[in-house]
């Protein structure tokens, strides 16, 4: 996967990041990659197996889970990753490898991650 980004902005430097991660992060039928997604508002998360490229799980602050959610980014963020946990549990999923698509591995994307192990994923 050769990904050529030009320039020194950041958004430039995630797309960077994320192509080095991905040389080295696949999901398999026996262990999908969690896929983290993170905007200045919303959290996305999903499982996703490679071979296939189809998405098996997702879950994210858009949906009507969170309509009424009181909180800050951060609790939102490890609620996404809770959820995800039990709808990955339902549909017999156990272990996946992370995928912090870029970001740091700090904040909202380390809540998604925290919140999934709490919820039984092994990541």
């Amino acid at each position: 996967m050769s990904v050529k980004v030009f320039g020194k902005g950041k958004k430039a430097a995630l797309k960077r990041r994320h192509a080095r991660i991905r040389k080295h992060v696949n999901g398999t039928p026996e262990r999908p990659r969690l896929v983290v997604t993170r905007s200045n508002r919303h959290m996305v998360a999903q499982i996703v197996d490679d071979t296939v490229g189809k998405t098996l799980v997702s879950e994210s602050t858009l949906t009507s889970d969170f309509a009424g959610f009181e909180g800050t980014k951060t609790e939102a963020a490890k609620k996404v990753g809770e959820l995800l946990a039990k709808k990955a549990q339902d549909a017999g999923i156990t272990t996946v490898v992370f995928d912090r698509g870029g970001n740091k591995y700090h904040g909202r994307v380390a809540a998604v991650a925290e919140g999934a192990r709490e919820g039984g994923l092994a990541l």
